[in-house]
């Protein structure tokens, strides 16, 4: 157990029996009362926001997490198949802790994976991505307005919106973030 004066932004802590990500810590002393630290929190599994005000001297858990870089191997059902590159060992992640992002996931790529007690609770991606362009509309003659854009399959098979010089073959940086094109990314 620690001290509420003990934890960080970026702490994850067991608070009322789930895992929450602490997003911000301050410390207030309003006036003559006493200083309290309020927390703005979100819960790993529902990535509901969480506000809370903490004594200094009140006790809290700050939860053991390791997080390391797993390599992204293939998809199993619902999850996920990533592999430590220093071990080989191979774990599940639940497709749905990527979000949306995930439809930019393809074979190979690295993505940061957080365990507490061998369980995966929390998993990122990069939040940029290089992909190729596989599937474009042809761009009409003479459709030159600035940022006009058209449809385009990316090689993981989403959409995304491109501008119109973007062909088939073109490899594109993307942010996996929003799933907006960013800029075409020359070899």
């Amino acid at each position: 157990m620690a001290k509420a004066s003990d934890v960080k932004t970026g702490n994850i802590l067991r608070f009322n029996g789930e895992l929450v990500l602490v997003e911000e810590f301050i410390h207030r002393t309003p006036g003559n009362l006493r200083a309290f630290y309020q927390a703005s929190m979100r819960n790993v599994k529902t990535n509901k926001l969480v506000e809370y005000r903490f004594r200094t001297d009140e006790e809290v858990t700050i939860a053991r997490v390791e997080t390391q870089n797993y390599q992204y191997l293939y998809e199993d059902g619902e999850n996920l198949v990533v592999m430590d590159n220093n071990t080989y060992d191979q774990i599940y992640v639940p497709k749905a802790m990527f979000g949306d992002a995930v439809k930019f996931l393809a074979e190979g790529m690295q993505v940061m994976v957080a365990l507490e007690n061998e369980e995966p609770i929390m998993a990122t991606m990069p939040s940029h991505v290089t992909l190729e362009i596989t599937y474009s509309e042809p761009a009409v003659k003479g459709d030159t307005a600035t940022n006009v854009t058209k449809a385009a399959t990316v090689s993981t098979g989403a959409e995304i919106r491109v501008p119109l010089f973007i062909n088939e073959g073109d490899k594109v940086r993307i942010d996996t973030r929003t799933g907006d094109y960013i800029e075409r990314v020359k070899e």
